[in-house]
């Protein structure tokens, strides 16, 4: 369970402290649920998604994943809270191209034995729909398969909420209907499920919608007429 109650984030600038990046962000997302934030540049959704990652913490108001206080933890204890509880796909995060797709998918589990890296990455690379990819290389793959991969690697850990920036930016729409297809499997299957975009067509493929701007909810309904994937 993902809290957020009255969530602001403040950037100081020169000394002085500029408009808030957030402001009073209060949302209740449940386990298992699909969800879009959507908005343009600087409405707020790469801030508030930092926050959801416990990349960053909040300025004012309170974020809690299962009870517990993101902002009230050390450094420390939240960067193992994240390992544990927060798989993120960052927009400007690419695969290494001289590694197979397995050593992509294992990086996150550098200090793991051998064993256990290859066995969870496999385990991963299933739950995306990419097993027999272990030993192909980045340039065999279609856009859509690469995403994945990255998605793998951020499911590596098997965490319970799964966050993505611009999951279909760089991709056609086919590709991206992949993309939330599996989105879709992964929520079903009761994995929390949160992506930010700037395309409405992206959104709607979750069952909440999101819209954020200048900092602030606008809007955040149930997406009634949510955009089927294709099988």
């Amino acid at each position: 369970m993902i809290e957020l109650d009255r969530v602001g984030r403040l950037y100081p600038d020169g000394g002085r402290v500029t408009g808030p990046a957030l402001h009073e962000v209060s949302l209740d997302i449940p386990d298992g649920e699909l969800v879009a934030l959507l908005g343009p540049a600087d409405s707020g959704t790469s801030t508030l998604m930092n926050i959801l990652s416990c990349l960053d913490v909040p300025s004012e108001g309170h974020y809690r994943i299962d009870g517990t206080d993101i902002g009230r933890l050390s450094k420390r204890r939240r960067t193992k809270l994240r390992g544990r509880a927060v798989g993120f796909v960052f927009a400007s995060f690419d695969l290494v191209p001289d590694a197979t797709v397995q050593r992509n998918v294992e990086l996150p589990l550098i200090y793991k034995r051998a064993g256990v890296r290859r066995a969870r990455a496999r385990r991963a690379l299933e739950k995306v729909g990419l097993a027999g990819h272990e030993r192909d290389m980045p340039v065999e793959l279609f856009d859509a398969q690469r995403r994945k991969v990255l998605i793998a690697r951020a499911l590596v850990n098997d965490p319970p909420i799964l966050l993505d920036d611009e999951p279909t930016g760089a991709l056609d729409a086919d590709s991206g209907d992949q993309i939330m297809q599996l989105f879709s499997e992964l929520s079903a299957a009761g994995r929390t499920v949160v992506f930010a975009t700037a395309r409405a067509e992206t959104a709607a493929y979750a069952g909440r919608i999101v819209q954020l701007h200048e900092g602030r909810v606008v809007e955040d309904r149930a997406n009634l007429a949510r955009r089927p994937s294709a099988r």
